[in-house]
């Protein structure tokens, strides 16, 4: 990874996420733009490191402060990519690249063999990354349906 000169110094690997991490990534994907009220981060997080199909990887500068995120999960057939986010100050310096190598790599040791994540129509920049990093787009259409109560609300 490239330091450029107002980017902060990271520690030397990820570690794996812990529920007092909730706060500081509530505010990493605010900064980022993947903060949607509806969907408050704390209930993904919470999913994620409660399910033997999903973990979440942080990464920290040396003031102990999360950089970086991504979460990982499957179905067993598919593997899906969330909340890659690199903060401003340590965008454009590989940290984004090498959370993906991070996911893609665990979902690999799952014995996932494929991957996929979502991106907002109107992200353009993000797309161009994850084209970059080899991603396509494909023709299909995202549908939703709620099936239970939400999280907040049990």
């Amino acid at each position: 990874m490239t330091q450029l000169p107002s980017s902060p110094v990271l520690k030397p690997s990820p570690r794996v996420a812990t529920h007092a991490d909730i706060p500081a990534l509530s505010k990493l994907w605010q900064d980022t733009g993947l903060y949607r009220p509806y969907n408050p981060p704390e209930w993904d997080v919470r999913f994620a490191l409660s399910s033997g199909e999903a973990t979440l990887f942080v990464w920290e500068d040396n003031s102990d402060n999360i950089v970086g995120s991504v979460m990982a999960g499957h179905d067993g057939h598919r593997g899906w990519i969330y909340y890659l986010a690199v903060s401003p100050i340590a965008q454009k310096t590989g940290l984004g690249r090498t959370l993906m190598d991070i996911g893609e790599g665990w979902l690999r040791d799952q014995g996932v063999w494929r991957m996929q994540l979502m991106v907002r129509s109107e992200n353009v920049a993000t797309q161009d990354f994850y084209r970059h990093l080899g991603y396509r787009a494909l023709d299909v259409t995202v549908m939703q349906k709620d099936i239970a109560t939400p999280p907040a609300e049990r």
